[in-house]
């Protein structure tokens, strides 16, 4: 095997591994978010793109180079050619044949597991980002739900203080009226003694004026009957002289 196909074969392997790993169950998908965090990837995340599509390129041109060889040893022709001659040969050119496509393997599946180690490395960060943000919407829902309880206790018991508070004032205007319906009728009861001792002082004083004129008129009549008996009284006196 040449130096670049042990390289390939090398960088088969070691993808291998890494999607192993990245695929074991007890590492979460934070803790690899973790990882691609550090800042060493923001520093050679410019190189990283271009030594993607290069690797890309360079798996591409040695998976055609092995389609090529494995066309070129796998055709009729060859293998009539080659079996016609030596045994040698014709062994030569089946091991040349298992080689290609050995390389046509291993070129193949490099530039699989490559797409798929990429595509992989995007999906566990997506799920990382997905798993923190349901933590962040689920600690919101929660504070959410908490302020809404709490809202509507404290709604509740507003609900609880306006009725008592309601029910006080109801209370405190019943009592009001009451003393005022009480009131009222103290005060009817007083406008109508008055009214009685009223109409009583009026009576009265239509009385005495009844009184009043009669004792006048008792006067008149007592005073000129004191006239006439001085005027009869001093004219006996003149008859006696």
């Amino acid at each position: 095997m040449t130096i670049q196909w042990v390289a390939v074969a090398s960088f088969l392997y070691a993808e291998i591994g890494l999607i192993l790993i990245f695929c074991l169950p007890f590492i979460p998908p934070q803790r690899w978010q973790r990882i691609f965090s550090f800042s060493v990837w923001g520093k050679i995340a410019s190189f990283w793109n271009k030594a993607f599509l290069t690797i890309i390129i360079l798996l591409i041109v040695l998976f055609l180079d092995a389609v090529r060889e494995v066309r070129k040893y796998s055709s009729s022709q060859v293998t009539e050619s080659t079996s016609a001659g030596r045994s040698n040969a014709y062994e030569h050119t089946q091991m040349k044949l298992f080689r290609s496509q050995r390389n046509l393997y291993i070129s193949g599946f490099s530039l699989f597991f490559w797409l798929v180690l990429r595509r992989l490395v995007t999906l566990i960060t997506q799920l990382a980002k997905e798993i923190i943000n349901k933590g962040v919407l689920k600690t919101q829902a929660e504070n959410t739900n908490k302020a809404a309880k709490k809202f509507l206790e404290e709604n509740e018991n507003l609900k609880w203080v306006l009725k008592n508070h309601g029910k006080n004032e109801e209370h405190i205007l019943e009592t009001e009226n009451k003393k005022l319906a009480e009131e009222q009728e103290k005060l009817k009861t007083e406008l109508k003694k008055a009214s009685d001792a009223l109409f009583k002082a009026q009576n009265d004083v239509m009385t005495m004026k009844a009184q009043s004129e009669r004792l006048s008129k008792e006067y008149d009549r007592l005073l000129k009957e004191h006239s006439e008996l001085q005027n009869r009284f001093e004219k006996d006196n003149k008859k006696g002289l």
